[in-house]
């Protein structure tokens, strides 16, 4: 494994973070029942524009083909000593591989190192695997609000462990 910044300079990187986001949320509006998510209507500009930084997790040992492929991604934003975790995705090829919890990770003890006090992200409240995955981190949940009528997202909270 191999994290790293992405730079998403350039239109084919761009492409490749879409063509991951693209498949990652389209499992995620299954899980939810609703296929309006707002990373479904992504494009090269609204990447371009987003004010978040994003990580990427490459491939290493799989096999040839797969080295070096771009098979996970988070976005955060921070303001202050909050940050929020914006995006996560893994490639539906890679799940169950500890991606999503290698990125987290990554992200949790990086941003703490630099002063952060407090994560949120939000989730789909039918997406169980997300869930899961935050409520491993200490992550509770703190508000459940509803988007259209039948689908409802559930917003976490994580103070650091130096609060």
């Amino acid at each position: 494994m191999r994290i790293q910044p992405l730079s998403l300079q350039t239109n084919e990187d761009i492409l490749h973070l879409l063509a991951l986001q693209l498949a990652s949320y389209r499992v995620e509006a299954e899980l939810i029942g609703f296929d309006d998510i707002p990373p479904l209507k992504d494009g090269i500009q609204s990447i371009r524009e987003a004010d978040e930084t994003f990580y990427g997790y490459y491939v290493q040992e799989e096999n040839e083909a797969e080295e070096g492929k771009l098979v996970g991604a988070i976005s955060f934003s921070r303001e202050g000593c909050v940050v929020t975790i914006c995006r996560m995705m893994v490639h539906p090829n890679f799940f169950r591989r500890g991606i999503a919890r290698a990125l987290l990770e990554h992200i949790l003890q990086e941003q703490e190192h630099a002063g952060a006090q407090l994560f949120i992200v939000s989730t789909g409240t039918a997406n169980a695997p997300a869930i899961q995955l935050y409520e491993n981190f200490g992550f509770a949940a703190k508000r459940v609000f509803t988007v259209p009528p039948g689908v409802s997202l559930t917003t976490f909270e994580r103070p650091t462990a130096t609060r």
